[in-house]
Formats: C-alpha cells, structure tokens, sequence
C-alpha cells in the first residue's frame, strides 16, 4: 500500500464481516454498530472517556483571581508561557484529529477519535474560561499568542505542527504512523512540564481552580493516549512492514526528540526559578516518561537509568487524579452533579 485512499462517506459495498475489519486499508460501511466490535479495548475507551464528561466553567477560580495577582515573578512568567503552549497543543490536536479520521477505516476507532476532538474542545473551552476570568484583556492576547513572539514556544509548536503539516503532504501509511506516533508524543510528553507545573502550584496552595481544570484535562489526555498506544499497537500487528527496525528506530528518535525539547521548555519556562520544581526534577521525570511511552509501545528505552518514576516526583501522579481530591476543596461541584443538572435543563 503506497498511499492511503479517503474512506467514502456512503459505501454500500463496503464490508460487514467484523473479521475484515481493519486499522487503515479496509473497506468500511462507516456504520456503527457497538455490539459488533473488531477491537474489544474500544468498548471500555469509549465507557471511560464518555464518564469523564466535564464542564469547565462549574469550576470556581474566585481564589485563582486573587492568587494570580500575587504570584511571583518567576510563577506568573511560567504561568503564562505554559497557558499559552497548553493552548496551542489543544487547538492544533482539535483540527488535525479529523484529518486522521479520514482514512481510519474501523468505525469503532473513529467513534472514539470523535469523541477526542469533543474534548480537546472542551479543553479550549477550559484555557479561553481561566484566561477570561484571571486576565485583564490586553493580558489575556499576550497570553494568547506568545506562540508567536516567543523563539522558544514557536520552536516547541514547529516540532509537531510540521509533523502534522507533513501528512496533508503526503497521504502515505508510513507518513500516518508518524503523525500517530507525533500525536502519542504531545499526550503523552509535550503537556507534562506544564501538569508538574500546576500540580506544584497546588501542593504550594495557590491557584486551585486551575489545578482542578488541569487534573481533569489530565484525566482526558491519558484516555488519548490509552487510544494511541492501541491503535499503533493494532497497526503493528496488521502492517507489520511499517514496523521494521529501521522504522522502530525511527519512531524512538521522534520520541527521544520530543523528550529533548520537553527538557529544553521545562529548563526554559521553570528553571531552578520556581519553588519546589528544579531542572533536575524535570529533566528525570521527562526520561521517565520517554522510557514508559517506548516500552509500553513494545520499543526499547531510550534513557539508562530512567526506568522508574523518581522518587522527587511521586506528588505529580498523585496531585493528577482528578477523583482523589475532593471540589469542595476547590470550591467547586462535583462533576457527577454536574452531569445530572445538565441533562435535567436539557430536558
């Protein structure tokens, strides 16, 4: 298969045999139908990601407001740049996700790819909410497009973006692997100097509205990268010959690269500058991270030495469950409350 053909929307001589169906390449009748399932791990992604359903304004961010005016000089810096990048991530993965869409021929993957650009949706909603309520106006813009002032945030946003732009150039099946597998590096790499970042701001007690609204972009990121990971595992088995040693060593450096400049951005954004987060603690996460998104890939590590969460940062899984801490502690609903209210004013 040199290049990848745009599944048609209406196909009625497309397959129905479930055992025909497949990741790319295979002849769809785009209907769903969720009790005939080719890939059995979708059913429990989709349950997963539809209970994680949130809504960013039931937040309370009174206390952020006043926090952020008194923050240091060093934290409102960081604040800001990182709120930017986080933006950008979201926006970017929300209009690319369709163009993946288009030629992933199993229709129950594509129900779940559906549902991801919902919630990096939600996502944006979330950043435009916390930047309305905290920023001044002319703030809120800065804060907006330091993307495209700042050397260092638009070298971040070229690394994925021309990865991105590289398969609208060219439809191949190899090309797509390296879009999926720049996708599994901006869940699972990209926005993680930014999480420690909240997560630390919250263990100091400042800004607990917007640690909450991270945990549960957190929470949704992980369930994106669950889907990666599955579909790349999938496509391994079905197109083995987009997984030679050559290829695989080719996807280790993409991810070793993300790693790099994750690195580069946490030293950057954060330093030594920050109270309770140092370039040390940042660089060994970051590696820890590299060697869990490879081996869980079936990939050799990249880092020697990396191959357990530092015992530095065991606060940053912790501070990212969203279910562990409880809103009121944030001065905000419950999501479950809130789900129930919105489907009675719905009716």
């Amino acid at each position: 298969m040199d290049s990848l053909k745009r599944r048609p929307l209406f196909n009625p001589k497309g397959d129905v045999e479930v055992q025909k169906r497949k990741i790319i390449g295979g002849n769809t009748t785009n209907l769903n139908d969720f009790n005939h399932m080719k890939y059995g791990w979708v059913s429990s992604w989709y349950r997963q990601a539809m209970n994680n359903f949130w809504i960013p304004e039931e937040i309370n961010l009174s206390v952020d407001v006043k926090d952020y005016k008194m923050l240091p000089k060093a934290e409102r810096r960081a604040y800001d740049k990182i709120l930017s990048f986080l933006i950008f991530l979201d926006s970017i993965q929300t209009a690319n996700l369709p163009n993946i869409s288009e030629y992933i021929t199993a229709n129950e993957v594509n129900l779940c790819l559906s549902i991801q650009a919902f919630q990096e949706a939600v996502h944006s909603q979330s950043y435009s909410y916390m930047l309305d309520t905290i920023c001044e106006p002319q703030e809120r813009n800065d804060v907006l497009y330091q993307w495209k002032e700042d050397t260092h945030l638009l070298k971040r946003n070229e690394f994925i973006g021309n990865l991105y732009n590289a398969f609208q150039e060219e439809k191949s099946p190899r090309m797509l692997i390296r879009t999926i597998i720049a996708n599994y590096i901006l869940e699972g790499i990209y926005f993680y100097s930014g999480f420690m970042f909240f997560y630390n701001l919250g263990r100091n007690h400042l800004m607990p509205g917007s640690v909450q609204e991270i945990r549960y972009i957190n929470r949704d990121e992980n369930t994106h990268l669950w889907l990666f990971r599955n579909i790349l595992l999938e496509l391994r088995k079905e197109e083995p010959e987009l997984f030679t040693e050559k290829d695989i060593e080719e996807y280790r450096e993409m991810i070793r690269e993300g790693c790099e400049q994750e690195i580069q951005w946490g030293h950057y954004v954060i330093g030594d500058e920050v109270q309770g987060l140092t370039k040390e603690m940042i660089t060994d996460y970051i590696r820890y991270l590299g060697n869990l998104r490879c081996t869980n890939l079936g990939f050799l590590p990249i880092y020697d030495g990396h191959e357990s969460e530092p015992d530095s940062m065991h606060w940053v899984s912790q501070y990212s469950n969203a279910n562990t801490i409880k809103t009121d502690f944030f001065e905000a609903r419950s999501t479950a409350y809130a789900k129930s209210s919105a489907l009675i004013d719905d009716l």
